[in-house]
C-alpha cells in the first residue's frame, strides 16, 4: 500500500515504505558492486568503500552529470531535495540506471524548522530515522576532529601562558605564542544553539584553561567538513587536515593545526567518515549520502567523492547543490567542479508556484505558522512578477554554459492557468521547462521531468567558470555579486578590507577559491528583500581563511555561522514509540 500524500505526514509516508525497502545487498547487487566494496551499517545503510570501486572501475566511462539547484526559497524551503529524489525515481521509471547524490541532513534543522532533506511525500531517501538522526557517524566524525583542533590550541596557548621556554621544551614543545585575540577557530555543534555564539572559556584558576572569548559554529560550517566535501581521497585529506589556520601568533604569521601536532590525529577520526553511505529512494533507487547543507554559511555540496563514484556506477548521477542558485550552484560551478574536474551536462533549477507568489508580492510565509490565505487562491499576477527571480537564476547557470531545465515542482493546489505562465515566460527566456508531480505520485509524476532532462544531457554544452583563480580576490568577490547576484558593486568593513589587502599580498591565498557567505532568502544579503533587487551592494563584513580547504570565504551582512533555534521548532513533535523503538515525527 502506498500512502497518499496529502492525507499522510513524510514520516508515515517513509515509515511504510520502508517495509518495503531493499537490502543493501540488493543495492549493491544491482550496482554491480563486489562484496568487499560494500560495508554494511545494518541491512539498510551501508558504507561503500570508494577506493576500490574507483580503482576497479577507473577505465569506466562517466554517466551524465546533473545538478538540481533552485530559485531564492522561501523561508520554508523549495524542495530541491524532494526533485532530486522525485527525479532519481522518474530515471528510474524511465529504466535508466541512475544514482542520486545528496547531503547528509545536520541535527540543527532536522531538530529545528526545516526538517531532514531527505524529500518529501512519495520522494523520499529511505530509511528516514537513520537519515536524519546522525546516519553513520560522518557529522560526529567532523565534529570531533574539529574539536579536537580546539582542544590543543587552548592547552596550548594554557600551557605557554605556565611555562618557559625550557620547561616548554621538556615537554617536546616550542612555542607558539598564538594572539589570544587572533584566534580563527572556534567550537562546533551540530544543532542551532544562538547562545553559543559568544561565550568566554577558561575561567577559573590557572589549571582550568587559557582565558579568553571563544565561539561555537554549527558543525556543518566546520572546514573540516568543507574538506570532506572536496577531498579527492584519505592523502589528499591528511595534506588538506594540517592546512587549518587556527589563529595567528603576536606576529601576525599563522597557526595551523600542523603547528599543533594535531592533523594527523584529526584525520584519524575522519577516516571512515570519507567512505560515502549508500541508502535509498521510496521506489528503490540508490542514493548516496555524503557531507553536508547549509550553503549559505558553507559549501553546501554533496561531495566529490560520492559523484565520482555515482558517475562511474551509473549512467545518470543527480547531485544536489544547497539553496538557489546563487549561492548553492555557484559553489558547485566555481569551486566543486573546479576542485573535482568534473563537468556537468545540465542543471535543474527547482521553484515552486508559492515561491514564485512569495516574489511577486505576496506575504512572506512564516515557518511554524499557518501558510497565509493568498497562497491558496490563482494569482497568475503574483507568479508573472516571480518569475523574475526565476529567470536570474536561469541567467546564471547559462553563464556556466550549462544547459538549464526548470522543473515546476508542483502541488495540487496549483493551478493550471498558473503553471501555464510560468511555462511560457521561461521557455521564451530559452529553458526547458517540466512539471514534475513527484510529491503526490513518485516516479510515474517525475516522467515529464526525467524526460527534459534526458534530453538537456545530449545537448553539448560550453561549461566554464566565472573568474580565473589568477583573478584579485576582490575582483572574484566583485564578479560574484554584480554577475550572479545583481548588486551594483561591493563594500568592505574595516577588518574586511585590512584581511583583503593582506590575502592580495599573499601568493598562496590569493589563487584560493572564494566560497561566499551570505543569506538564502534573498539575492542580496538583505533577507526581506525579495524578487530581483536594484540599487544595492553587497557589505562583505569579515574574510575567513580556510587553507585547507583551499578558498577564502567572504562574509556578507548579518548572517551568523550559528543558526537559531525557533519558538515551535521540530524537535517538539519528535518521538519513541516505547513498544517498538520506532521514532515518529521526523520530517
Amino acid at each position: 500500500m502506498v500512502l497518499d500524500p496529502t492525507k499522510h505526514k513524510d514520516w508515515e509516508i517513509a515509515e511504510e515504505a520502508e517495509c518495503r525497502m531493499k537490502t543493501v545487498y540488493q543495492l549493491g547487487d544491482e550496482l554491480g558492486l563486489n562484496k568487499e566494496e560494500l560495508l554494511p551499517h545494518g541491512h539498510f545503510v551501508a558504507k561503500l568503500d570508494y577506493r576500490k570501486i574507483l580503482e576497479r572501475l577507473k577505465d569506466k566511462p562517466d554517466g551524465k552529470y546533473i545538478d538540481v539547484t533552485a530559485i531564492t526559497p522561501t523561508p520554508l524551503g523549495e524542495g530541491k531535495s524532494t526533485c532530486a529524489m522525485g527525479l532519481v525515481e522518474g530515471l528510474g521509471k524511465r529504466q535508466k540506471s541512475v544514482v542520486g547524490a545528496i547531503r547528509q541532513p545536520s541535527g540543527g534543522p532536522t531538530m529545528n524548522i526545516k526538517g531532514s532533506a531527505a524529500g518529501g511525500g512519495l520522494a523520499q531517501c529511505i530509511p528516514l530515522t537513520p537519515f536524519s538522526l546522525g546516519l553513520t557517524g560522518d557529522i560526529n566524525a567532523i565534529m570531533n576532529a574539529h574539536n579536537l583542533a580546539m582542544v590543543a590550541l587552548t592547552s596550548r596557548m594554557q600551557h605557554e601562558s605556565n611555562y618557559t621556554d625550557d620547561q616548554l621544551a621538556k615537554r617536546n614543545l616550542r612555542r607558539l605564542d598564538i594572539h589570544p585575540k587572533k584566534v580563527e577557530m572556534g567550537w562546533i555543534i551540530d544543532f542551532c544553539a544562538q547562545s553559543l555564539r559568544n561565550i568566554t572559556i577558561g575561567q577559573g584558576g590557572k589549571m582550568d584553561g587559557y582565558t579568553m572569548q571563544s565561539k561555537f559554529a554549527i558543525a556543518v560550517s566546520s572546514e573540516v567538513m568543507a574538506i570532506l566535501a572536496i577531498a579527492r581521497d584519505l592523502r589528499d585529506m591528511r595534506e588538506r587536515m594540517g592546512k587549518i589556520v587556527v589563529g595567528y601568533d603576536r606576529q601576525d604569521r599563522p597557526v595551523t593545526t600542523e603547528d599543533l601536532d594535531v592533523a594527523g590525529a584529526m584525520t584519524a577520526w575522519m577516516v571512515e567518515a570519507l567512505n560515502p553511505n549508500l541508502l535509498q529512494t521510496i521506489e528503490g533507487q540508490p542514493v548516496i549520502v555524503h557531507a553536508g547543507p547549509f550553503a549559505n554559511i558553507a559549501i553546501g555540496q554533496s561531495s566529490v567523492i560520492a559523484d565520482r563514484v555515482a558517475l562511474k556506477l551509473a549512467d545518470y548521477n543527480v547531485t544536489e547543490s544547497g539553496f538557489g542558485a546563487d549561492i548553492g550552484f555557484e559553489k558547485f560551478w566555481n569551486l566543486k567542479c573546479r576542485f573535482s574536474g568534473l563537468k556537468p551536462n545540465c542543471a535543474v533549477v527547482v521553484a515552486t508556484i508559492r515561491a514564485l507568489k512569495c516574489h511577486g508580492g505576496a506575504p512572506i510565509p512564516v515557518p511554524g505558522k499557518p501558510m497565509p490565505e493568498e497562497y491558496k487562491k490563482e494569482n497568475v499576477g503574483w507568479c508573472e512578477e516571480g518569475c523574475k527571480n526565476l529567470l536570474h537564476h536561469i541567467e546564471t547557470v547559462k553563464k556556466a554554459g550549462i544547459n538549464p531545465v526548470v522543473c515546476i515542482n508542483a502541488f495540487y493546489t496549483d493551478t493550471d492557468n498558473e503553471i501555464k505562465a510560468v511555462r511560457r515566460l521561461c521557455e521564451s527566456a530559452g529553458a526547458r521547462v517540466a512539471v514534475s508531480r513527484h510529491w503526490q505520485y513518485g516516479g510515474d509524476g517525475a516522467l515529464e521531468f526525467a524526460d527534459a532532462v534526458i534530453d538537456a544531457c545530449e545537448e553539448p554544452n560550453d561549461f566554464r567558470f566565472l573568474y580565473d583563480l589568477e583573478a584579485p580576490l576582490s575582483k572574484r568577490i566583485e564578479l560574484i555579486a554584480k554577475e550572479v547576484y545583481g548588486a551594483d558593486g561591493v563594500s568592505y568593513a574595516p577588518e574586511a578590507q585590512e584581511k583583503l589587502k593582506r590575502m592580495e599580498k599573499d601568493p598562496e591565498l590569493k589563487k584560493m577559491g572564494t566560497c561566499m557567505v551570505k543569506s538564502h532568502l534573498s539575492l542580496s544579503h538583505d533577507p526581506t528583500l525579495k524578487g530581483v533587487p536594484k540599487g544595492w551592494t553587497l557589505p562583505v563584513r569579515d574574510i575567513l581563511t580556510y587553507k585547507g580547504a583551499g578558498f577564502v570565504v567572504p562574509v556578507a551582512g548579518a548572517i551568523s555561522l550559528m543558526p537559531g533555534t525557533a519558538s515551535d521548532p521540530a524537535f517538539r513533535r519528535i518521538d519513541v514509540d516505547v513498544e517498538t523503538g520506532k521514532v515518529k515525527g521526523v520530517f
